[in-house]
């Protein structure tokens, strides 16, 4: 939806709802959960047949270009894990739309009071 066909009101309530979703933030985690298989490498073992072990899910986080951290996050810790995930991508969807809302009411000002 266009901003701009929408009222100051409505722009301020909409982004009061959405500051009000925004996730707790110590459960964020910035990342990406993948699913891996892995071999031992063990000549008797199954995956020396191709019955590779897992699934096993890391946790893949960017820190620069060509870097990267993570780990393995154990079963214990994997719906957390996911949770997390999920709430920074929707704490952080929110926070652009707070910003492109915020990027409205300030041009509304600038409008209104003619610079």
């Amino acid at each position: 939806m266009k901003l701009g066909r929408l009222s100051t009101l409505a722009l301020r309530n909409r982004r009061e709802g959405l500051a009000q979703r925004l996730p707790h933030l110590e459960e964020t985690l910035r990342g990406s959960l993948i699913q891996r298989f892995m071999s031992c490498g063990h000549p008797d073992c199954k995956c020396a047949r191709g019955e590779r072990h897992g699934p096993f899910w890391y946790l893949s986080v960017t820190l620069g270009p060509g870097r990267t951290t993570g780990g393995v996050a154990g079963k214990g810790q994997l719906e957390r894990v996911r949770r997390w995930v999920e709430n920074y991508r929707q704490g952080k969807s929110h926070l652009e739309q707070i910003s492109e809302i915020n990027r409205e009411l300030l041009r509304r000002e600038r409008q209104k009071a003619g610079t």
